[in-house]
C-alpha cells in the first residue's frame, strides 16, 4: 500500500512487512462483517467496522481517505443492524459513535503526521540543496586526466550527511579531497563546509600533502565543543598529470586502483587517524606514492558504497565487483557502479550517504 501525500511531502512507501500486517487486519475485518451476517439477528460485530478508518490512515497521508472509508463503514454499521434487528438501540448506537470517533481520530493523525513530514522534509531538501551548493561539480578533464564525480542522498531518515568532496588546480598540482564527516544532518554538513573551506584556500598555499592534512585536522579541533571528526583521503597529482600521485590517507577507505582488469586497494604505509583526531596519537599523516600508467582508473568512495548491505547483511564487494563493469569512462563506470549496488541491496536505497569519485589517466 501506498498513497500521495500533501503536495511538499514524497510519496508513503509501507515496507513489504508492514503491508503484510495492514492485510492481515483487513482480512480479519471482512471476516468479522461476514461472520455478523451469518450469526443471525441476535450478535454484532459492527464495532470492529471502526478499525477500517485506523487502517486507511495507516496507508495514507490524505486525510479524506479514512473520512472515505469511515463513511463507508457508518453504511456498513447500517446495513448490520438492519439485519441484527433484536439487539437494542443501545448497542447499535455505541457502534456508530464507535466508529465515527475512530474515523475523526484516524483524519486528525493523518493531518498531524503529514504537517510534521512535510516540514521535516521542507528541511532536509535547503539542507540538502545548500549540502550539493557546497559540493561543487569538478571539470570533467583536467589535462590527461579524465575526472568524474557522483553523490547519493540516503534513503530515509540519513538523508542528509557530511560526505564531501572537491578538486582544486594549484600550481603543485591537481589536488583532490573526498571525505566522510562524522554523523548526519545540519551539523555535519555545517562541518563539512568548514572542511571545504579550509582545503579550498590551503591547498593553493600549502606544498606539503601531509601538512595540509594537518591544517584540516586543527581547523576541526579548533571546532567549538561538537568534537566530530571526518575521515579523508588527500591526493596530489602532479602538474600535467605526469608523475607520481601523491596519497594521504585519514583514517578513510583506500582508494581502489583498476588496472589491466584488476582491482587493488593502494594501502598507506602506516595506519593514521581521522581529521580532528590527530591529537589522540603519535606522528602525522604519512604519505603514500603509486605511479599511474595510462588506462589506470583511481576510484575513491565513502563508506556508504562499501558497506551496502544485501538482503542476507553481506557489505557489498566492491573489489570484486569493480573489474567487472564493463565501461572506462569515469562518468559511466560510476553510474554502472551504482546501478549495480542499488541491485545488491534490493533496490531498498542505501542506508548512508555515498560519494565516489573516478579518475582516469589518459596519458
Amino acid at each position: 500500500m501506498s498513497a500521495d501525500g500533501p503536495d511538499g511531502v514524497p510519496p508513503l512507501h509501507l515496507p513489504r512487512r508492514t503491508r503484510l500486517l495492514l492485510y492481515g487486519a483487513l482480512v480479519l475485518l471482512v471476516g468479522a462483517v461476514v461472520a455478523d451476517l451469518v450469526t443471525g439477528p441476535g450478535t454484532t460485530l459492527s464495532p470492529v467496522l471502526a478499525v477500517a478508518p485506523v487502517l486507511a490512515g495507516a496507508a495514507t497521508r490524505t486525510a479524506r481517505v479514512p473520512l472515505l472509508a469511515g463513511g463507508l463503514a457508518v453504511i456498513a454499521v447500517g446495513l448490520l443492524e438492519s439485519t441484527n434487528t433484536d439487539l437494542p438501540t443501545e448497542v447499535h448506537v455505541t457502534a456508530l459513535i464507535t466508529v465515527l470517533a475512530a474515523t475523526l481520530a484516524s483524519a486528525a493523525n493523518v493531518v498531524l503526521v503529514a504537517a510534521r513530514e512535510r516540514e521535516l522534509f521542507q528541511v532536509r531538501t535547503v539542507a540538502e540543496a545548500a549540502q550539493r551548493a557546497l559540493l561543487r561539480p569538478p571539470p570533467e578533464r583536467i589535462g590527461p586526466l579524465r575526472l568524474a564525480v557522483r553523490y547519493v542522498a540516503a534513503a530515509a531518515e540519513a538523508r542528509i550527511g557530511g560526505d564531501l568532496y572537491s578538486v582544486v588546480e594549484t600550481r603543485f598540482g591537481v589536488r583532490i579531497l573526498l571525505g566522510d564527516v562524522q554523523g548526519h544532518g545540519l551539523p555535519a554538513v555545517e562541518t563539512a563546509a568548514d572542511v571545504l573551506g579550509v582545503f579550498r584556500e590551503a591547498a593553493r598555499t600549502e606544498p606539503d600533502p601531509g601538512r595540509l592534512a594537518e591544517r584540516l585536522d586543527a581547523a576541526l579541533t579548533a571546532r567549538p565543543g561538537d568534537g566530530r571528526f571526518a575521515t579523508a583521503l588527500l591526493l596530489e597529482v602532479a602538474p600535467g598529470g605526469r608523475g607520481p600521485v601523491t596519497i594521504v590517507n585519514c583514517g578513510h577507505p583506500h582508494p581502489l586502483l583498476r588496472r589491466a582488469g584488476r582491482a587493488s586497494e593502494l594501502e598507506p604505509p602506516f595506519p593514521a587517524p581521522p581529521l580532528g583526531l590527530l591529537g589522540l596519537a603519535d606522528g602525522g599523516y604519512p604519505a603514500s606514492l603509486f605511479e599511474p600508467r595510462p588506462g589506470d582508473l583511481l576510484l575513491l568512495h565513502t563508506d556508504g558504497v562499501s558497506e551496502a548491505r544485501n538482503a542476507e547483511g553481506r557489505f557489498y564487494p566492491l573489489t570484486q565487483r569493480l573489474p567487472g563493469l564493463r565501461t572506462s569512462s569515469p562518468a559511466d563506470l560510476l553510474d554502472e557502479l551504482l546501478a549495480d549496488v542499488d541491485g545488491w541491496v534490493g533496490g531498498a536505497g542505501l542506508a548512508d550517504d555515498a560519494a565516489l569519485l573516478a579518475i582516469r589517466w589518459e596519458l
